[in-house]
């Protein structure tokens, strides 16, 4: 006689629509926990019950907690996963004319990763002190992406390179939630929608910020480095010609 936890650990199922991470039968049931995991605290945020996420995943409650003891735990792992994932995805595409984007904005305009973007907004939107050490590590590793970028040439050397990651990735993150808060969506489940709707309001003007720069001279540059004894890099960079 098979065990309910052994269909369990084998079975499959469906996430909610919407959701961004594929429905997979030879995932294991950890990985399709997490997944679950990841798309309800998504839409619902971190308030979302157990048991919601174990029947997105087609399995008990009490596997969940064989799994991960806790839900923190299990959010913990969400954390952990989809820091991974913006990493490789990030280095999978990083000689892309496109990366002087920050790392955020290439990652969040597949819509295949509108789950993972609803869950950022959720740990911003949560302030505890994981969602701050998560915000902080996408931080650290923006700093890497961009030196990266530097490094192909695609992206143009900075006096302080983790100064401007920083602000990259906080303006980013900041402009997408202050979108979703001004302007909630009036289906919190689309998340494909939500991501879609706010790039097509955005994109292009992010987009000339990035190619073609926002002041016609140097001149406020120049006047701030007066006043900066010491550039944080010890080092100047070349001059950037004025578009046009």
């Amino acid at each position: 006689m098979r065990s309910v936890r052994g269909d369990e650990e084998r079975g499959g199922t469906t996430p909610p629509s919407g959701s961004g991470v594929p429905a997979d039968a030879d995932l294991t049931a950890r990985a399709r926990i997490r997944d679950a995991a990841i798309t309800r605290f998504a839409v619902d945020g971190f308030g979302a019950p157990v048991r919601a996420i174990a029947s997105d995943a087609g399995v008990s409650a009490g596997l969940v907690m064989h799994h991960f003891s806790s839900k923190d735990k299990l959010r913990a792992e969400c954390d952990a996963h989809l820091l991974a994932t913006i990493r490789r995805l990030k280095r999978e595409n990083v000689a892309d004319a496109a990366a002087d984007q920050s790392f955020f904005h290439k990652f969040a305009a597949a819509e295949q990763n509108a789950t993972l973007v609803g869950y950022v907004l959720r740990s911003m939107q949560d302030g505890s002190p994981l969602a701050r050490e998560f915000i902080g590590h996408m931080v650290d590793d923006a700093v890497d992406y961009t030196q990266e970028g530097v490094a192909a040439g695609v992206i143009v050397p900075s006096r302080d390179e983790a100064a401007r990651a920083r602000y990259l990735t906080l303006s980013s993150l900041g402009a997408l939630l202050l979108e979703v808060t001004l302007n909630p969506p009036s289906d919190p489940g689309d998340l494909v929608g939500i991501v879609r709707g706010y790039f097509s309001k955005s994109y292009l003007p992010m987009m000339e910020l990035f190619t073609e720069g926002f002041l016609t001279s140097r001149r406020m540059l120049d006047d701030y480095l007066m006043y900066v004894s010491d550039p944080p890099s010890g080092e100047e960079v070349a001059p950037t010609p004025a578009p046009g």
